[in-house]
């Protein structure tokens, strides 16, 4: 008999996006590197310092931009009560890192759980359950429409260097209106405000990437000043981003 709760330790290289559905609910953490998620409509990024909790049974959209160790943990239907939420993309706190550590040695097996490692796991499903009733706000939309996934699409490729709505607009084949209008109504925000969110997302794959200067990553994702960028990454993730890649270690 499977045990009720085993922790699942990896390291993958680089791969497309493909679909994840698991029959248990998913606890789903990188120690190493970092994860990208797309569901309902929306797109996250899975450094060490968040984790993703996932229903049974939902499909999610996984892709690996960069090689990454996954250290996540998969809950039996009937060992937890269901997710607050389908899918919740929170911060771990230090006491849900410490508790995905100490689990880490009981993977899949048919031997049953020691007590001690019973209780590790329901105290971890505790916390975590907890955690993700407070989600990030650090998303960003995916859209639903073939030109606005594109608009999407050939933003984020030109996050490094100028990027203008009316270029992209006319990329997809529409007028700008037309893309604004899109925007509104399939994302709830206008194409500024994804944008802020697309260079937020992406320094902070570049903060889990490695020591880069923030001065260094700031120009990266398209910033001319540090104080602007880190205005923008403060404003989305409530930290500054030497306070955000400080969260990324043990």
């Amino acid at each position: 008999m499977t045990r009720p709760a085993y922790t699942f330790v990896r390291t993958f290289a680089a791969e497309a996006p493909r679909d994840l559905c698991v029959e248990r609910h998913y606890l789903l953490c990188a120690s190493a590197g970092t994860l990208r998620l797309e569901a309902q409509g929306q797109a996250w990024l899975l450094p060490p310092a968040r984790a993703a909790l996932i229903e049974a049974g939902r499909t999610i959209r996984v892709s690996i931009p960069q090689p990454v160790t996954t250290a996540s943990v998969l809950f039996d239907t009937g060992f937890t009560a269901a997710p607050p939420a389908p899918l919740t993309v929170f911060d771990l706190s230090p006491l849900a890192r410490a508790l995905v550590a100490e689990c880490g040695p009981w993977g899949q097996s048919d031997e049953p759980l020691p007590a001690y490692a019973e209780t590790l796991f329901a105290a971890l499903a505790a916390v975590t359950w907890r955690l993700a009733t407070e989600p990030s706000p650090v998303v960003v939309p995916a859209g639903r429409s073939p030109e606005l996934r594109r608009a999407l699409r050939l933003t984020e490729e030109r996050l490094g260097g100028p990027v203008r709505f009316e270029d992209i607009a006319a990329a997809v084949g529409l007028v700008p209106r037309s893309l604004a209008r899109r925007f509104e109504d399939e994302t709830g925000m206008t194409w500024r405000a994804a944008l802020r969110r697309m260079r937020v997302l992406r320094a902070v794959e570049e903060l889990a990437a490695g020591d880069l200067p923030i001065t260094t990553i700031a120009f990266r994702v398209g910033y001319g000043s540090l104080s602007a960028f880190n205005a923008a990454f403060r404003e989305l993730t409530g930290r500054t981003p030497t306070q955000y890649r400080g969260s990324f270690r043990p």
